[in-house]
This record gives C-alpha cells, sequence and structure tokens, in this order.
C-alpha cells in the first residue's frame, strides 16, 4: 500500500475544476481542509458568517414564495435533470469523497449511487403528492386533505455521508415546493462545494429549457457552529433536517421546538445484532464483516454490539477474529482496500479511550491499534478491533464512532432482545436466523426497538425506498423514502359544502334568523 504517491490537493482541485468551481472557492478561504487519507491539506475553503447566513436564508423565503407555486411535476424536471447531472459526474464526485472523507472507492461511488436512486425516487413522487378523500356525516359535502408546500428548509449535515444525506433532504424538499439552505460539515466542505455546482448546473439547464427557478431556491453555507445556530433560530426556517451526535441534538431540538419550528433528527447509533443458532454462519460472518468495520465504523448504522448464541460463539467468534485481523487496511483510493482511515486525531483517540475502558470493564480486545503511522504520521489507520464483554456495561451502551465491535454471549433469545433494546440509541438492528419464529418476534411491536429491524443482512447499508431514521436518542426523524416527504409538506384539511343548506357536525343546532 502507498501513501505517498499522491497529490490529493492537486487532483481534488482538478476535479472541483472540472465541475467549474472556481479555484478561489476552495483554496482563498479561512477554513481548513484536510483528507484523512494522508493527513495533507487540500485546500481552504470560503466560510460565511451567522449574518451572511442571515442574509441567505431571507432569500431563500422569497425563492419559496415563488416556488411553491411551480406545479410539483415541474418542480420534479429539476430534479430528474439533478439526476442526469449526477450519473455524469459520478466518477468524479465518487473519487472526491473517498479523498475527503477517506471511503473506500466504491462506498464513494456507492454514495453518489444513492444520491441518484433519490432523484428517481423523487421525481415520481413528484407526481404523487397524494392526500385523502373523507367520508362525512353531512349531506352534500366533501372532506379531503391537501399537502402544500411548507417553507425554507435548513439541511445540517456530517463527514461521515457528505453528499448522500444532502440529497435526500434537497431532493424531497425541492418537489415538496420548498427551498432549502445547506450547512454541511466542517471536515467535508470541498464534496458539498463540488455537490452544489453540480445542482446548479441542473438548474441552469432547467432554466434554458424554459422554466421558472428563483434566486435563492438553494444555497450552499460554508461555516462553524455559528452558521448552524443562525439556520437553526431563523424565524423563517420552518424545518431543519439535522445529522449528527445525539449532544448535537439536544442544542437543536429545543431551539427549534422553542420556536414550535419542526425537527428532523439523525443522531447516534448504537446498532445491535443478534446470531441465534439456527443462522447461516457463512452469511453472518459476511454480513457482520462489513455491517462493523465498512466505512471503518464510521456509519451511523455501523454494528457495534454482537449478541451470540452460546451454541455458535466458539465457531463465530474466531473466525471473525481472523477476519478481523487479515482484513485490508490502508489507502482507500487503492483497489483491494477494505477499511480505510478514522476521519482525524479526534476520532482516533476516541477509540483508543473506548478500548481501555472496555478493559477496566472485564473486556478482551483484539485489534485496535494503529498503523500505517510511519507512512503518515497525519493519518490515522486501525486494525478494527473486536472486544469480548462479559457484559453489556461501560463503552458498550455508548456510541463510539469507530471500528469497534462488542461481542457478547447470550442463552435464551428474549434476554438478547433486551440487550438489544436496553441502550438510549434506537436507530438500526438486525438479526441473523433461520427460525421464522425469532425473526417474526424480532420484527413484531415486542422486538426490535429501532427505526430499522432487519432479518439475515446486518444494521447497515439503507436502501434508499425505506423511511430512515430511528427511536429514542436518535432523534426520531425519518429521511429518504417511504412517506418521509410528508416532513417537508404542510398538511390542510378540507371541508367543502356544495349544497344550500349548512348541517352541522355532531347534530349541532344553531338556527338564527
Amino acid at each position: 500500500m502507498t501513501l505517498t504517491t499522491y497529490d490529493l490537493a492537486a487532483e481534488a482541485g482538478a476535479i472541483l475544476s472540472r465541475l467549474g468551481v472556481p479555484a478561489a472557492i476552495w483554496k482563498e478561504g479561512t477554513l481548513a481542509v484536510r483528507s484523512p487519507v494522508t493527513g495533507e491539506a487540500l485546500g481552504s475553503a470560503q466560510e460565511v458568517g451567522p449574518a451572511e447566513a442571515t442574509k441567505a436564508i431571507d432569500a431563500a423565503h422569497k425563492a419559496f414564495l415563488e416556488w411553491r407555486l411551480v406545479p410539483a411535476p415541474k418542480r420534479g424536471e429539476l430534479i430528474r435533470l439533478l439526476g442526469e447531472e449526477l450519473r455524469a459526474a459520478k466518477s468524479e464526485l465518487g473519487r472526491l469523497v473517498s479523498i475527503e472523507a477517506g471511503k473506500i472507492t466504491s462506498e464513494g461511488l456507492g454514495e453518489v449511487q444513492e444520491m441518484i436512486d433519490i432523484c428517481d425516487f423523487a421525481v415520481g413522487l413528484s407526481r404523487q403528492l397524494y392526500g385523502l378523500t373523507i367520508a362525512t356525516e353531512r349531506a352534500d359535502h366533501r372532506m379531503m386533505e391537501t399537502w402544500h408546500p411548507l417553507g425554507v428548509v435548513g439541511i445540517i449535515s456530517a463527514f461521515n455521508f457528505p453528499v448522500a444525506v444532502w440529497s435526500w433532504n434537497a431532493a424531497l424538499a425541492l418537489v415538496a415546493g420548498n427551498s432549502i439552505v445547506w450547512k454541511p460539515s466542517e471536515k467535508t466542505p470541498l464534496t458539498a462545494i463540488a455537490s452544489h455546482a453540480i445542482f446548479e448546473k441542473a438548474l441552469k439547464r432547467y432554466v434554458e429549457a424554459g422554466y421558472t427557478a428563483p434566486d435563492g431556491l438553494s444555497t450552499l453555507l460554508i461555516g462553524g457552529a455559528a452558521v448552524g445556530e443562525a439556520l437553526v433560530d431563523h424565524p423563517k426556517v420552518p424545518l431543519v433536517s439535522a445529522t449528527g451526535s445525539t449532544r448535537m441534538g439536544r442544542a437543536v431540538g429545543p431551539k427549534l421546538a422553542g420556536r414550535f419550528a419542526r425537527a428532523i433528527l439523525e443522531l447516534g447509533g448504537n446498532n445491535a445484532a443478534i446470531v441465534t443458532p439456527s443462522a447461516n454462519l457463512d452469511l453472518t460472518l459476511r454480513g457482520v464483516a462489513f455491517a462493523a468495520m465498512g466505512t471503518a465504523g464510521q456509519r451511523c448504522t455501523s454494528l457495534r454490539r454482537l449478541f451470540v448464541h452460546e451454541s455458535v460463539y466458539d465457531t463465530l467468534v474466531p473466525r471473525l477474529k481472523k477476519a478481523y485481523g487479515s482484513v485490508p487496511v490502508g489507502n482507500p483510493l487503492e483497489a483491494g482496500t477494505l477499511v480505510g482511515p478514522l476521519i482525524d486525531e479526534a476520532a482516533f483517540n476516541g477509540m483508543q479511550k473506548a478500548l481501555e475502558e472496555a478493559k477496566a470493564a472485564g473486556g478482551s480486545v483484539s485489534g485496535g491499534e494503529r498503523l500505517l503511522a510511519n507512512e503518515a504520521a497525519n493519518a490515522f489507520y486501525v486494525r478494527p478491533a473486536i472486544v469480548e464483554m462479559p457484559e453489556q456495561v461501560g463503552p458498550v451502551v455508548e456510541e463510539t464512532f469507530a471500528p469497534i465491535l462488542y461481542v457478547i454471549k447470550y442463552s435464551n433469545f428474549d434476554d438478547a432482545l433486551e440487550l438489544n433494546n436496553a441502550v438510549p440509541q434506537g436507530l438500526s438492528s438486525s438479526i441473523f436466523t433461520n427460525d421464522v419464529r425469532e425473526a417474526e418476534a424480532f420484527t413484531s411491536a415486542r422486538g426490535s426497538d429501532c427505526g430499522i429491524a432487519n432479518v439475515n443482512i446486518g444494521p447497515s447499508g439503507a436502501e434508499i425506498g425505506g423511511a430512515f431514521g430511528g427511536e429514542k436518542e436518535t432523534g426520531g426523524g425519518r429521511e429518504s423514502g417511504s412517506d418521509a416527504w410528508k416532513a417537508y409538506m404542510r398538511r390542510a384539511t378540507n371541508t367543502i359544502n356544495y349544497g344550500s343548506s349548512l348541517p352541522l357536525a355532531q347534530g349541532v343546532k344553531f338556527d338564527v334568523e
């Protein structure tokens, strides 16, 4: 594996240039950008402050007042063009995701594919923003519900999916008739700049085709916490979708509630899987390995807790240790690599702290050491860690954003199910079993309390067709597919009297001359 032969700053700059981004935007700013692949500087992105953010939000509100009047299928045409532009730029944007976020090549490309997929979904949705016709007790009346655009939608995204999560929100919000304002992670501004440049290409084609789109329809705000606060506090932003830590959610949620704004919160995940006696262990091994080690354990849905039945524990766990010990860790830009770097030194320190706490709680640690420090002193590669724990205590009940898998033996299915649910977070979960009763119990009302509950696949790698999100300290928000679009619109119940009398509901009489 090589780390020293790459000039990632030059490559990132070339990609941005081909996408039409002026060099000053990413070279002449104040926000230092580094690649986790080598630790080298990629550029300095231009930032905005709270005053500029407020001005942009006001402009977005004016854009909303126009955009909401455009018929939804015509709004969908903009997203169709965005999907086309993303297809054309897939290889370059995917490469930039790998450079800036440290994802292996297939995952960088897969993230862009998620963007394309949500565009396809949203285009179809633009002709299906349906309401209901509801039976009414009054003669010559019709009752129905209709869905209307909401307003400016604020999007706050995290480094681990630097562009896909924006697209989940942007595609739905725009077809729903809203304008959008995006504040990306300070750790991954270049992919955001690139994505917005691709959007602007689609917008240009849209206008050139004869459609109308107001200025300020989509805005990118690069900046720190103060910019996010401006977005959360602004009275003309009725909805903020925020992805990040539970700590961030505790700050954002009350502020939005205080002004009666809506929140879509996608916060911490401490995801578990149960391996039962009937599980296909070959399938389980592959499912656990990807879910726990993929993206270097930095997905919201990464597998962090594994409950293995005592009858298969001594067969599965040694196989997992062997896989952990041999999995290719290194430069994510090179073919064959499966685990890339942690995003930064803070992530590495957090991982080491959790492993020390696990040892103090009686855990037996395999792996977890730093790799390639001599080749890249400012990049943080680690051997994924398996920690055999005597019980679910200490760091096991907390989310550590790193490739640590805590393994606990169980003997009773109900006990394993209770352990699955006995953490504050509730994002994703899975069970490996060939027993239909266990599978059905796991996905039933008495089963997993998470927003995602899978059978015979890991907890990560969700498709866009389903609603994505979780319960408890994960925040309760839903994005992407199913009927998540309803969060971006306001519902109105309409009762229409097409007769000449005025009957009142519930038999009320109120006659006046």
